[in-house]
């Protein structure tokens, strides 16, 4: 338990600040958390995987667009069901492109339209800002464990 110490302060505090961020500026707070999840869960805590997750999270948002609008275009729910599928493989297909080859995240980003409501403009930021607050938790997470590396304390240590 000690040793996921760091992550555990860096996260507990960081979503702290993004759930009154999010609050005080109306964003859409479980969007936040759904960017965030994704940057770690896409395994490389950099800017490089930062903007990957990015990427891969605002193809997420045009695939679920892609549905909604297409969808909503006929009286009849068969042609939303028809894009669903359409989208879900190309979801999978567009790994082909390393930037885009973290398929989790194309999903993850899908979600977030849907939890938004369908509106894109209320998905994007809290999605990217989201992944931005993982890589702010990964970097504080490190330099926690610098600070107690620096005092001699390695129990702690993740």
């Amino acid at each position: 338990m000690w040793n996921r110490m760091p992550a555990a302060i860096a996260a507990g505090l960081l979503a702290a600040v993004w759930a009154a961020f999010a609050d005080h500026f109306g964003l859409l707070t479980v969007a936040g958390f759904l960017g965030c999840s994704a940057f770690f869960a896409q395994g490389r805590l950099d800017a490089k995987g930062w903007l990957y997750c990015n990427l891969t999270l605002i193809s997420g948002l045009f695939w679920a667009w892609l549905i909604l609008k297409g969808g909503g275009a006929m009286p009849t729910p068969w042609l939303g069901y028809l894009l669903t599928g359409v989208a879900t493989s190309a979801m999978c297909l567009q790994a082909c492109n390393r930037a885009l080859s973290f398929i989790p995240a194309a999903f993850i980003g899908c979600c977030g339209l849907f939890v938004a409501g369908g509106e894109p403009v209320v998905a994007l930021l809290p999605l990217m800002l989201g992944a931005a607050l993982g890589l702010a938790m990964a970097k504080l997470t490190s330099a926690i464990e610098q600070l107690l590396q620096y005092l001699g304390i390695e129990g702690l240590k993740a």
